[in-house]
């Protein structure tokens, strides 16, 4: 089987970077969504607007992007497990755990918006909605420059 997808890894690569350009895609407008979310009456058109989106962009974009980059990159661990003897790959590991918290986090507010019971500030979206880009960062900067 290893050899089966070793003839296909860069297909398996492909597969995963197309699945973290749209996990990352949802990760960086969800909370943006939440920020005009949190500033609009309960129960108003545009909160129930909202809630759709949320819901929407996390069952159908989100979710499956995420699973697939851990499956692909899972793939990819099992036909290179060289990469776990890297330091850079640690880090990189380290701060896709952080990332798939801040999913998780992201579908807790989502929860909490369907429920009408935010009590998060616009103003906490806007920072929240930079974890994923510092995060980010440091997994391209870990998987292209290799530093350690």
């Amino acid at each position: 089987m290893v050899d089966f997808l070793g003839q296909y890894y860069l297909y398996i690569k492909a597969l995963h970077v197309i699945s973290i350009i749209a996990w990352m895609a949802g990760l960086l407008y969800l909370p943006r969504i939440y920020v005009y979310h949190a500033d609009v009456k309960v129960g108003s058109p545009e909160s129930e607007l909202f809630k759709t989106m949320e819901r929407r962009l996390l069952r159908y974009i989100m979710n499956p992007a995420m699973i697939a980059a851990w499956v692909f990159g899972g793939l990819m661990f099992w036909v290179n497990p060289d990469l776990f003897s890297q330091g850079w790959m640690h880090l990189k590991l380290t701060c896709i755990i952080l990332m798939t918290g801040v999913h998780h986090a992201y579908s807790a507010w989502r929860k909490k918006f369907d429920k009408d019971e935010n009590i998060k500030s616009s103003k906490f979206y806007r920072y929240a909605n930079e974890i994923p880009t510092v995060l980010m960062i440091v997994i391209v900067v870990m998987a292209v420059a290799k530093p350690f």
